[in-house]
């Protein structure tokens, strides 16, 4: 890869970054404690608010995996192993890395893992 390619994922990845960070920042009020107040909320809206809170912070969860996944992909192209499958050592299929590239195994490599 060179380095025109690199600058180009590097920016894509960080993209990616900077949306997941948005959607966390814009979501932050959801992932609130809600409050018992039953004077101000019934016990059912309660229910339903807790709910939508604990989707929020499984929603959460998954934004904090994806920008894991996201550092893991901007170590591997500063380290000039991007697009290396980590388990195999082979090429992961450009197609592959074009749908999501902070993939780190190949498709063979994936489909073995399920």
């Amino acid at each position: 890869m060179n380095e025109d390619e690199a600058a180009a994922i590097r920016q894509r990845l960080a993209d990616m970054r900077a949306a997941l960070n948005t959607a966390s920042a814009d979501a932050a009020d959801s992932r609130a404690p809600v409050e018992l107040d039953q004077t101000s909320v019934g016990r059912l809206s309660r229910i339903d608010a807790m709910q939508a809170q604990s989707m929020a912070l499984a929603t959460e969860r998954r934004r904090a995996i994806e920008l894991a996944r996201i550092d893991q992909a901007l170590a591997r192209v500063a380290a000039g192993t991007y697009g290396i499958c980590v388990k195999c050592d082979e090429p992961i299929e450009p197609r592959r890395l074009t749908l999501d590239p902070a993939i780190a195994v190949c498709l063979a490599c994936a489909r073995d893992h399920v």
